[in-house]
């Protein structure tokens, strides 16, 4: 209910006239002038924004404002400015053969930083952030290659990239000794038992082995060799060694046996330029595994 204006005699506050509940009051106490003041301003400001950036959206677009500033104009302006300033560095690269980059300090820290940044945002998805790999996807920081671990080898591997259909990618075919029916069950769990043995896996069955030990010469030493030390030629893994790329436990190895696996691996030569791939074989080279 509306009452008659009084002074409140706690506060000393003025009150609006509005009472409740026949006692309690109102008070009239409006905000600091200073906080109007600065109210005040921020609308100015604001309005003032709205006129010259970008605000308000239309039918057609938005308001471009008085100073036509876009974002993403500045955004492309800063790349193109970082894009010159590592012009020079990327035409020294380009020009250098790879076997060369590691000697010109300057150069391979820019290869590096670089290469690493390619790596995560087009590699890590398959191989880790870590480059530690995973099932059917390689560690590239050991000493295990397949196709080979030279610079150049790496550089030919990252831009033609393995069993992608493209004329130039490292291509290999492992038969599909259980799918096709080369060789018997029995037979594939031996060969599996004998390539386990001799890389030193646990929980072997050695009479199995011994086995097999006939079947791998017969079906798979022309590949891996008869010491089952791998052909880089052929894109032929080491056998003899702990490093797996699907796993060595009986059931994997019989996995890999009987379909023959063959993962493939993009090629980044059409999507990457040259530059950049060969940052990225420089700094996979890097990572501890490259010859």
């Amino acid at each position: 209910m509306a009452g008659h204006k009084k002074i409140d005699e706690v506060t000393g506050v003025e009150t609006t006239g509005h009472v409740w509940d026949g006692d309690l009051c109102e008070l009239n106490k409006p905000l600091p002038k200073w906080w109007l003041y600065v109210f005040y301003a921020c609308c100015v400001w604001a309005f003032g924004y709205w006129m010259v950036y970008p605000a308000w959206p239309t039918l057609t677009g938005y308001t471009q404002g008085y100073f036509g500033y876009s974002q993403r104009a500045a955004v492309t302006a800063e790349i193109n400015a970082a894009k010159a300033a590592q012009d020079t560095y990327r035409q020294a690269i380009a020009n250098t053969p790879i076997t060369e980059v590691k000697g010109k300090e300057d150069l391979l820290q820019f290869a590096l930083a670089g290469g690493a940044a390619a790596f995560g945002d087009n590699c890590s998805g398959c191989h880790g952030r870590g480059a530690q790999g995973a099932v059917g996807y390689p560690n590239l920081n050991d000493d295990d290659w397949i196709w080979g671990g030279t610079l150049e080898q790496i550089e030919g591997t990252i831009a033609h990239g393995i069993r992608n259909g493209a004329d130039e990618a490292r291509n290999s075919a492992m038969p599909r000794f259980g799918l096709d029916g080369v060789l018997e069950p029995a037979a594939i769990s031996d060969v599996a038992n004998y390539v386990r043995s001799i890389s030193g896996a646990e929980q072997v069955d050695t009479v199995a082995a011994e086995r097999g030990k006939a079947t791998y010469a017969e079906q798979c030493a022309a590949c891996h060799g008869e010491d089952a030390k791998g052909n880089l030629e052929m894109g032929a893994p080491n056998l003899s060694d702990a490093i797996w790329l699907y796993g060595n436990s009986q059931e994997a190895v019989t996995q890999s046996i009987v379909t023959g696996r063959g993962g493939a691996m993009p090629a980044w030569a059409p999507r990457l330029d040259p530059v950049t791939v060969k940052m990225l074989a420089v700094y996979v080279h890097s990572l501890g595994g490259g010859k």
